[in-house]
């Protein structure tokens, strides 16, 4: 089993990362480190590296050179079968488009890490009710994400994301696909959920109501990490 996280220590941290594509550089030095219930705004222009960033930072993409650990665990050095179940473990994702599965009902989308993690029925159903009334959506449960408004498949990847109570929820655009009032909704309910459980947050975005909900925010350039305008 992998070891419980601490309150207040380094969850997440990255050293010298350095990525390419095709000889063109990603990510260049890229260091930064994110504490528990941290809320980190990672902004910069399109094509900037934060996706490449965030996706290394989720064990999607693996940098060329450079440490990434997880609560002390390394990724970056981790079999497939490790980082499979330092992901399911540790991180939660949100993202722009939702990336709910269209067969499954809103209940057995959030349902999903908790199979994975070979979580019993019980406490399954028992935390499903609970991240759904969370998320303000305990009527909806049995909804396919078709039958769901933009802001509503939102709060649902949020309950998702958080059901099996990750150190870290790396989020995407999460309001980038949603008119601004839905938007605002879903920012403050990503600052009241990380502040209540101590979840870090790693926020791309290009709104600066989105940062504005962050401690700190980290700016990228050509894939250096600079000074936010």
């Amino acid at each position: 089993m992998l070891g419980s996280h601490h309150t207040s220590s380094v969850v997440l941290s990255a050293v010298q990362l350095n990525k390419h594509y095709d000889h063109r550089p990603v990510l260049q030095s890229v260091s930064l480190e994110i504490r528990a219930g941290e809320r980190l705004a990672l902004t910069g222009p399109s094509g900037s590296g934060k996706t490449t960033l965030l996706n290394c930072l989720g064990g999607i993409d693996r940098p060329d050179s450079g440490s990434i650990t997880i609560l002390g665990h390394a990724m970056e050095t981790a079999t497939p079968d490790t980082l499979a179940e330092l992901r399911r473990t540790y991180l939660g994702t949100i993202f722009q488009f939702f990336h709910l599965l269209p067969t499954l009902s809103a209940a057995e989308n959030i349902e999903l890490p908790l199979q994975l993690l070979g979580i019993n029925r019980n406490e399954r159903a028992h935390r499903i009710h609970s991240a759904l009334s969370r998320v303000g959506l305990e009527k909806r449960a049995q909804a396919l994400p078709s039958q769901l408004s933009g802001g509503e498949q939102q709060r649902i990847a949020i309950a998702r994301a958080l059901i099996h109570r990750p150190a870290v929820i790396l989020a995407d655009e999460p309001t980038g696909n949603l008119d601004s009032v839905n938007g605002e909704k879903i920012l403050h309910l990503l600052k009241e959920v990380t502040d209540e459980l101590r979840i870090a947050l790693v926020l791309v975005t290009h709104s600066s109501e989105a940062a504005a909900i962050c401690h700190r925010r980290v700016h990228l350039l050509d894939g250096k990490l600079v000074d936010a305008p």
